[in-house]
């Protein structure tokens, strides 16, 4: 995410300052910090500008800045770029509420003692408490939990603008994304996704000038499970959900691999209604479910099998 190095010249650099100056209050080299504002440059989180032989600093006005800055502001005795470094921000991204460990581990997708060391020294320092063994934000600082959100979105967006400009993004997650484009994307950690990877399970479907990718740097390619979670995120109405139980039909994906998806996607309620629909042979009851019958006549267009 970012570095103690890029925290630092993000708290201590105003508008205006100069390399030199950040150097002095940060006690580094000209250079280093020169390497450092050059990649908070290229995640759009601050801009230079020539005065003469000099370079000049502007924070940028992105919502994340403006938290952290108004941070370090409130409490110069917290040393928050020491703090924020290694998964600490991944835990605060999903920390919204009283949570236990467990918990966060589980939407963090972190081992338990990683979320643990973390929120211990967010302890320590007093930003947050426990109560019956959940942790809660102490006073003001759940907005710590903001800028872990707000950072993330605003990388997630200057990425995708990097590679695709009109693109949108359908849903976000602390290192991951969903989007929509206009254009092919050939980049590293952008898979393609949505109804065009259906073809690689030999169901065709007809398609729209949209696109569609994932971006992670920690898949090597987009899973069944999650293929079947982005197109339900892309659109969840009845064409959709039917390709989705087509697919259910045509290759078998664990039940616990599916669910476990659905959870990181916040679909669970839509896959568990997808899976009682096949379990029951279309005894559920939804206005975003085909007829048993509808759904019998689509399967055998496509060759897939269903009970009778």
């Amino acid at each position: 995410m970012l570095r103690s190095i890029e925290l630092d010249v993000l708290a201590t650099a105003e508008r205006g300052d100069t390399i030199s100056d950040v150097a002095a209050s940060l006690d580094h080299s000209e250079s280093y910090i020169s390497r450092a504002i050059t990649t908070l440059s290229a995640k759009g989180l601050v801009y230079t500008e020539r005065d003469g032989r000099r370079k000049r600093i502007i924070p940028s006005d992105t919502r994340a800045v403006e938290i952290f800055q108004d941070l370090v502001r409130q409490h110069a005795h917290i040393d928050f770029p020491e703090l924020l470094t290694g998964k600490c921000l991944d835990v605060l991204y999903h920390f919204d509420g009283p949570s236990t460990v467990t918990e966060l581990a589980a939407a963090s997708g972190n081992y338990r003692n990683t979320v643990n060391r973390n929120l211990k020294r967010l302890r320590h320092r007093g930003l947050v408490g426990t109560d019956d063994g959940r942790y809660h934000f102490n006073d003001e600082f759940d907005r710590l939990h903001d800028f872990a959100r707000e950072l993330a979105h605003h990388l997630h967006r200057h990425r995708l603008e990097s590679v695709a400009p009109s693109g949108t993004i359908l849903w976000n997650g602390h290192a991951e994304f969903l989007a929509q484009t206009e254009t092919e994307i050939d980049a590293d950690g952008f898979h393609e996704t949505g109804l065009a990877r259906f073809a690689d399970y030999d169901l065709q479907f007809l398609l729209t000038s949209h696109r569609y990718y994932f971006y992670s740097e920690a898949l090597d390619s987009v899973s069944p499970a999650d293929l079947c979670c982005h197109t339900l995120l892309i659109d969840d109405d009845t064409r959709h959900r039917s390709y989705c139980l087509l697919l259910f039909r045509r290759i078998d994906i664990e039940e616990p691999t599916l669910r476990e998806r659905a959870a990181r996607y916040g679909l669970e309620e839509t896959i568990d209604s997808l899976l009682c629909y096949l379990d029951s042979h279309g005894d559920v009851q939804s206005q975003r479910l085909p007829a048993w019958p509808e759904f019998q006549e689509l399967a055998a267009d496509y060759g897939v099998a269903v009970p009778q």
